[in-house]
């Protein structure tokens, strides 16, 4: 069959509340034309992110009725627990309140001034508590993964020769080595397991600890056996076991692939470091077997990751942004190919070559978006990773808006709805002008930061 069904069926629903353009146009204008400043109410389709923002099972509201809310020792972390070893073979599991929490723990272990971090692509939070640390970023994706247009099939992939190079070079500062898995920034692009051992093997041989961010694990699997030769046969989970296998450590946000609206976890091996992670976590989270979140979250979460490898629903997941991808590339929409796996990613700097990108390409597409349709998406680009440490600013090395899409959430006409509304922007597109600061805080300055048109 060619039509994409929904693997699920909807027991429960929730009104959209429906605006005219003129009212968005105001909505937006108040809100200083930050997406994120506005309020949900007035949003028609909400693809600012899918982390925290997918539908939870019946199994997993089921699951949240054991809760087990004990301050210490508690059985919904036993599960939790048990359920995350299950894919993850880490000695220490030690959760958070969500995953931008456990890299605060990492980098106050690892990070400091001075320290180099190289990964494929730090994403927004893993870049910021990097540099709150006094540390530096750096990614080093393959090239393939900085061209939109490229079909690679992995490319998220980080380049094993900058690797190499920039561990001889700068190996007495570099505490960790990271990946991220899918490659968020680079469009949602997979991660090979040949590269993530390839990696390891690096981090390895220069006696570092190899950290992988997690957060969308299981899609990174998928990609694996539907793309790398020798693992069409082999089961998702198996895969998930495969590549943490070779890993000191990880990083996980389980708003993504655990079907979570909260919670998180930072893994390691090492008893050290892990007595260090857990002493930070009391000091800002809550006790080892709660770590800020509540015994309901925990089995919820544990539930969840039984069902994101799945492969009915992964297959049905990535479909749904082949589609959209697919009909907007059609149409003349520059989009990132291939599709990824958890959103559909627009390339600003090609459609918009005439804005200068610190004036924000992708940014202007985003906001007429919203006016267009009411769908609230997430500019990746300039505003995101312009602003360096220093307080200069430099274009990012791609101008993306980023669909990412609700887990479970939406339905086949809503993805018919978007490329509809991108229709109507495509003709105005010619019109679209770019955007200035007017305010922002000196980190992480997309979530609250105010623009005005030019």
């Amino acid at each position: 069959m060619k039509t994409i069904i929904e693997p699920f069926r909807i027991k429960s629903v929730e009104p959209i509340r429906m605006t005219t353009r003129i009212e968005r146009e105001a909505k937006l204008r108040a809100a200083h034309y930050n997406l994120f400043g506005l309020h949900a109410d007035n949003v028609l389709i909400d693809l600012l992110t899918d982390s925290g923002t997918g539908a939870m099972s019946a199994e997993q509201w089921a699951a949240t009725m054991r809760g087990d809310e004990s301050y210490a020792g508690s059985r919904s972390f036993e599960r939790f627990k048990a359920a995350v070893q299950n894919l993850m073979p880490f000695k220490h599991i030690i959760p958070t309140h969500q995953g931008r929490a456990a890299e605060a723990i990492l980098m106050a272990i690892f990070g400091g001034n001075g320290h180099k971090i190289p990964s494929n692509t730090h994403f927004d939070t893993t870049r910021g508590n990097i540099e709150a640390s006094g540390a530096f970023a750096h990614d080093l994706v393959i090239a393939e993964g900085r061209d939109g247009q490229s079909n690679h099939p992995f490319k998220g992939n980080m380049d094993i020769a900058a690797l190499e190079a920039f561990m001889d070079q700068h190996v007495d500062s570099v505490p960790i080595v990271m990946l991220t898995i899918t490659n968020n920034a680079g469009g949602g692009q997979p991660v090979s397991l040949e590269n993530i051992r390839a990696v390891a093997a690096i981090a390895k041989a220069h006696g570092k600890p190899f950290i992988i961010d997690g957060c969308r694990f299981a899609e990174n699997a998928w990609f694996i056996k539907q793309r790398e030769p020798g693992q069409g046969d082999r089961s998702i989970p198996d895969i998930v076991r495969d590549c943490f296998a070779v890993a000191d450590g990880m990083t996980m946000s389980a708003k993504k692939d655990a079907f979570g609206n909260i919670g998180g976890w930072l893994a390691l091996n090492d008893d050290g470091f892990a007595e260090q992670a857990r002493v930070r976590l009391i000091q800002t989270e809550g006790f080892p077997t709660y770590g800020g979140l509540a015994g309901r979250d925990l089995d919820a979460v544990a539930q969840g990751l039984t069902e994101i490898v799945d492969e009915d629903y992964l297959r049905y997941r990535v479909r749904t942004n082949e589609y959209i991808v697919e009909r907007l590339d059609a149409m003349g929409v520059p989009v990132v190919k291939p599709a990824g796996g958890h959103a559909v990613f627009i390339d600003a700097k090609r459609w918009l070559p005439q804005i200068d990108p610190l004036h924000y390409p992708a940014h202007a597409v985003a906001c007429r978006l919203y006016e267009i349709g009411g769908i609230r998406s997430c500019e990746i680009g300039s505003v995101m990773f312009g602003r360096q440490p220093d307080g200069s600013e430099k274009p990012a090395a791609m101008e993306l808006v980023r669909l990412a899409f609700p887990r479970r959430t939406y339905t086949q006409s809503h993805a018919d709805y978007v490329i509809e509304a991108f229709g109507e922007l495509q003709a105005e597109i010619d019109d679209l002008k770019g955007f200035r600061i007017t305010q922002e805080p000196a980190l992480m300055r997309h979530f609250t930061c105010r623009f005005a048109p030019l």
